[in-house]
């Protein structure tokens, strides 16, 4: 049974894994917000498949919309908004690199007060 994880600013279900990939569903509530991270093991390309994504690469701002998608290189300093008061956002996260863990997150600020 897939499980879906729950997170401060929603929830994620990891959808199929190998050595290769990690592919997850990640469901971000009104208005929230995930940490703004890197990864040292691996990339992330996302694709909006619900709502509007505010996307900050490298303290560069980026808007997507359902059926659009963004690169997340490794090691680049990256986060999601969900602006809208209303609406989810849904994205499809495709993780490709060395490492799969969620260990792999430095966290440079979070507006939940999460660590490393």
């Amino acid at each position: 049974m897939i499980k879906s994880i729950k997170k401060p600013w929603g929830s994620y279900t990891v959808l199929n894994k190998s050595k290769e990939f990690l592919i997850k569903k990640i469901v971000v509530k009104p208005e929230g917000v995930l940490s703004y991270q890197s990864h040292n093991f691996r990339s992330e390309h996302w694709i909006i498949t619900e709502g509007k994504a505010t996307v900050i690469i490298n303290n560069r701002t980026f808007y997507r919309s359902e059926n659009e998608n963004i690169f997340i290189p490794k090691k680049a300093k990256h986060r999601v908004l969900n602006e809208s008061s209303k609406k989810k956002l849904v994205l499809i996260e495709v993780q490709t690199g060395s490492k799969f863990l969620e260990s792999d997150i430095k966290r440079y600020s979070d507006i939940y007060g999460r660590k490393n």
